[in-house]
This record gives C-alpha cells, sequence and structure tokens, in this order.
C-alpha cells in the first residue's frame, strides 16, 4: 500500500479525484468514530464501497485511503427543517448545506410549498413564497404533485438527499382557496385524498404552517383528520404551531392534543419560547414534551442554535389582511380603512402573524427585498427606516409590503439564550436549521447551523458532548424520518459520512456576512461518494429523493 499524504488524504499510488469514484473502494484510516447512537467515540479504520459502509476494523487496507488520525468520522447530518425546496433545483451542488456536513435534508415546511399544486394556486404560492425561496422566472415547474416533485429531485441529483412533508397549507389552497372558513365534507375529503396520495407517493408525513395564510385558518378538528391520514401511513406531523408569542404555551398543548387524538407522531418544528412574554419558560414547554411522552405520545423536536428568527415581512400582519390571497392583501395595503385596522392590531391589539405581541419594530431587520429599488433597507430595522422617512414604524412596514409586492424577508431579533439552550439539552431534541437561502443577508443559520452546534455550544460551552449533538443530527432525526439504514456507522449502512476537526470546526458566517462556508468539515460523502474533501465542494450530485413507502418504511 502507498504511502498516505495528509496534505490530499489519500495514498500517494492511488491520488484521485473522489468526486469521479462513486461506488469506489475507501479507507478512512484512524477515524475516531461517533457513530450516530449517543455511544462513546471510539478508534477504527472503516470501509465504505458500493455507496455502503461495509466494514470496521482495527486495521484495514483499501486501493484508496483517507488519513483520518485526530479527525472524527461521523453520519452525515440531517436537517430536520430545511427551505431548500427550490434551492436544489437551482443550485443542486448546495454549497450552504454540504460544506456544513448535511447529506439530507426534510422539505415541505410550515404547511407551504409546490406540491401539490394546480395551475390556479401553484402562481399564488410562488408570489407568497418568494420571500422564502425567490420566485425564478426560469424554472421549469414541470410538477403538479408530490410524485412529480421527486421526481424532479431525482432528475436534478442535488448534492444532498432530500425527504419531503406534504403541506398542509398548500392542501387547504387547493381544496378551499384562501377562505377563512372550516372546509366543507367535500372539500375535506378533497384534501384526505391529496395527502394520502403525497403519502403514497413518498411523502414522510405533514407539515402545517399555522401562523401563516391560509393554514392559520384550520381549526384543531380539521388537523386532527389529516393527521389520522398521516398516522395511517406511518408518517408524522411537523406543525409551525399558531404562536411562539404570546400563547405559545397553548399552541404547544393543541399540537399535542393533535397528536393524542389522531394517533399520530409529532415533530415540534424550530421548537422555541420567543418574545419578552416567554423570557426564562423554555422549562414549561419542556414539562407538555414529557407529560406528553409519560402518555406514549410520540413526540419529538428540533431547533437552531441562534436568537434570532426569520419569516417574511408579510407574515407579520393579521391573519384577516391576508384571506383571500397576495392580490386580496395587496389591495388591503391601499386602502386608508385597512390600514388603520392593522395599524391598530401591530400597535395596539397584537397581529396573530406577529404571534400576539405588540410589533417592536426596533427587532425587525431587514434581511431580503424581492425589488432591486429598496436594497439600500437590507440590514436595517423598521424603526431605523421610519425615523428615516419621518413615518411611523407601522406605516413604514405598510408602506415596504406594497412597495416590495410582499417579498420582503427579516429577522426578528426575539430569542432568549436560556430558552435555546434548554431546548437543546432534551432528550428528545434534534438539529434543523430553518434556514432560508435567498435575500441579500439572510439569516447565516441556513450556512451555520450544524457547525454551531459542534463549535460554540459542545466543544466551548459544553451544552452537549460531542457524542450526543451528533446523535441529534444523525441517528435520532433518521429515526424519526424512518430512514433505511441511514444515521449510524454501522456495517450495511449507507455511506452518508462527515470527517471534521473536532478542535477547528466552527460555524464562520455572521448576521453581516451570512453566506461564509463552516470551518473544520474536511470531507462529506453522500451516497459513497465526496461532495466536500479538503473543505471545499467537489462537484459531485449523488443525492436523491428518499421515498417513504405505502407500507410506511423508507425505500432504500
Amino acid at each position: 500500500m502507498g504511502s498516505t499524504d495528509r496534505a490530499t488524504g489519500v495514498t500517494g499510488a492511488t491520488v484521485v479525484s473522489r468526486a469521479t469514484v462513486a461506488g469506489g473502494d475507501t479507507v478512512f484510516k484512524g477515524a475516531t468514530v461517533v457513530d450516530g447512537t449517543g455511544a462513546e467515540r471510539y478508534r477504527a479504520d472503516v470501509r465504505i464501497a458500493d455507496g455502503l459502509i461495509t466494514e470496521i476494523g482495527p486495521v484495514l487496507d483499501g486501493p484508496s485511503t483517507v488519513d483520518a488520525d485526530g479527525l472524527v468520522l461521523a453520519p452525515g447530518f440531517i436537517d430536520m427543517h430545511a427551505h431548500s425546496d427550490l434551492a436544489l433545483l437551482l443550485e443542486p451542488e448546495h454549497p450552504a448545506k454540504v460544506t456544513q456536513g448535511v447529506t439530507c435534508e426534510v422539505l415541505g415546511q410550515d404547511g407551504l410549498s409546490y406540491a401539490p399544486v394546480d395551475d390556479t394556486t401553484l402562481p399564488a404560492l410562488r408570489r407568497q413564497l418568494a420571500g422564502w425561496n425567490g420566485d425564478p422566472a426560469d424554472l421549469d415547474w414541470d410538477w403538479r404533485d408530490v410524485a412529480g416533485y421527486l421526481d424532479r429531485i431525482d432528475r436534478t441529483r442535488p448534492a444532498v438527499n432530500a425527504c419531503y412533508l406534504v403541506p398542509h397549507g398548500s392542501l387547504r389552497m387547493l381544496a378551499v382557496g384562501w377562505h377563512n372558513r372550516p372546509p366543507t365534507t367535500t372539500e375535506l375529503d378533497r384534501m384526505r385524498q391529496e395527502l394520502a396520495q403525497g403519502l403514497l407517493a413518498g411523502a414522510v408525513g405533514m407539515s402545517s404552517g399555522l401562523s401563516y395564510t391560509p393554514g392559520m385558518y384550520a381549526d384543531t378538528a380539521e388537523l386532527v383528520e389529516l393527521c389520522t391520514v398521516v398516522a395511517a401511513y406511518g408518517g408524522f406531523h411537523a406543525p409551525h404551531q399558531r404562536s411562539y408569542g404570546h400563547g405559545a404555551l397553548e399552541g404547544y398543548a393543541e399540537m399535542v392534543e393533535i397528536a393524542r387524538r389522531s394517533g399520530c407522531a409529532l415533530h415540534l418544528t424550530h421548537a422555541t419560547m420567543n418574545f419578552g412574554v416567554n423570557r426564562g419558560r423554555a422549562g414549561e414547554l419542556l414539562e407538555l414534551v414529557d407529560r406528553a411522552l409519560a402518555e406514549s405520545i410520540d413526540v419529538t423536536l428540533d431547533s437552531y442554535p441562534y436568537l434570532p428568527g426569520s419569516t417574511t415581512l408579510a407574515a407579520l400582519l393579521p391573519s384577516w389582511a391576508a384571506e383571500g390571497g397576495p392580490g386580496a392583501t395587496l389591495a388591503r395595503l391601499a386602502d386608508p380603512v385597512d390600514r388603520e385596522r392593522i395599524r391598530c392590531a401591530m400597535e395596539e391589539q397584537g397581529s396573530d402573524g406577529c404571534h400576539g405581541v405588540i410589533a417592536d419594530w426596533a427587532t425587525i431587520q431587514i434581511s431580503g427585498v424581492r425589488s432591486e429599488r429598496l436594497a439600500g433597507a437590507v440590514g436595517r430595522t423598521v424603526a431605523e427606516l421610519a425615523a428615516e422617512r419621518g413615518r411611523s414604524g407601522t406605516e413604514t412596514f405598510l408602506d415596504l409590503l406594497r412597495q416590495d409586492e410582499l417579498g420582503t424577508t427579516v429577522l426578528q431579533h426575539v430569542g432568549h439564550e436560556e430558552n435555546v439552550r434548554a431546548v437543546m439539552r432534551h432528550p428528545a431534541h434534534t438539529v434543523g436549521s430553518d434556514g432560508l437561502l435567498v435575500g441579500a443577508r439572510p439569516h447565516p443559520r441556513a450556512w451555520g447551523t450544524f457547525a454551531r452546534y459542534l463549535g460554540p455550544y459542545a466543544r466551548e460551552l459544553g451544552v452537549l458532548t460531542l457524542e450526543e449533538t451528533v446523535a441529534r443530527m444523525t441517528g435520532r432525526p433518521a429515526a424519526r424520518l424512518g430512514l433505511d439504514r441511514r444515521g449510524r456507522i454501522a456495517p450495511g449502512f449507507h455511506a452518508d459520512l462527515v470527517l471534521l476537526d473536532p478542535e477547528r470546526v466552527r460555524d464562520a458566517a455572521t448576521f453581516e456576512q451570512p453566506r461564509l462556508p463552516a470551518e473544520g468539515i474536511e470531507y462529506v460523502y453522500v451516497n459513497g461518494t465526496a461532495v466536500v474533501r479538503q473543505g471545499r465542494t467537489t462537484g459531485a450530485r449523488p443525492g436523491r429523493a428518499l421515498r417513504r413507502t405505502d407500507r410506511g418504511t423508507l425505500a432504500r
């Protein structure tokens, strides 16, 4: 066997591009293995071949080797809450995620995504979600159902694998439109049928966005009916619940009650307690989770390791102002009577879109705009823009929405560090970035979440051990998703792997420079092919859609 060069990471006799050896036999020599179960690390050689982990032993040889001495070999990271629904199609090399070790993402989040749709709902969804995903004019929108969207991912061959949640808001658009009322029996039947078709096509569950239109118009009974369908297919419900501010605990309790009544597994997405009313109250949320677990209700959750949240500026509007869809919303923004009603909700009552709290414009910072004319607003708070323009915060908010046709994205500086740490310590916790990839200055969590857990929170602060941190990124989310032979380092498992420097790994992305890749992530393999080598993307695109079958398991 040739000698191994630490500069290249492969033996001198077989220096080849890992991007070209999909299915090739490679051995990681002398790795510190953190296997994804939470068990203690151990030192071993690990062989991969034909996209699988084939052998773990004290001394292994192969035609290609990677010197892993002093490095940690972990399963590939799973992003339980991703907003890459269009990014995987538009930029399939996906540097934001692969450079921090992500090998699988869960799409279709917050009750709003692009399948299932029809020719009426798709244009409105594109407009509504422009702040999350952009609205590319040159994309070929050649799918309408979940099966077609997953097939499109497979044809695109992105760098990472992807799972999909059927979005409840999209179902409601198809059946009910943007109306604030319960569905008729016929409409509810259509929602059930569309949901079942999506699950049969391979979706892993259903998401809901209950502070976004039209999902916020659904009552508990509607969600129980739909979650009963999800449960029948072995999936789970991933709700963005009704409030993360005033009424947050009541919102979480409703999600647990839906799980109790439907028998559906529950995954509390971006679980947190935000705004001043919830400072120091994460323990109350976790007590609710513990009581549910004691009742044998299947509950997990995810979170990101940052204080600010991120959403669209339009999401802060009261629900009545968004009824009827984007066109109706823009009309209301031009109407003096409706503008005054919105002002009262934002300044005096607490908008349900703003989580029931009075808007604090000093905490709402513009992160992206659709119109280039508004580029100067990026990085500024609404309060700063209002002072500059000599207008009130609410008037500035309404003007921005009109001028940018609802395409503005924002950061909300409303989190509390004690809550963030308390949630990440809970045994049911997994990791989700909730990262938006568009806009001039998006939230840095899109590029930094996983490295931030490993560096500042695990290594420096000791909030979690390295083994526990990796388990929350790998084995535990894989179990929630029902992934077949993923999320662990063991013979026969898929070779989704991350080789990292435990002393150097950290997030580099900041709020000022949010697109900087993580540091200390040396190699990333997806399905046995390197997508990152020596910290740089290779251009390889070995990912695919991971589908749930009608038997309630995921296809291999």
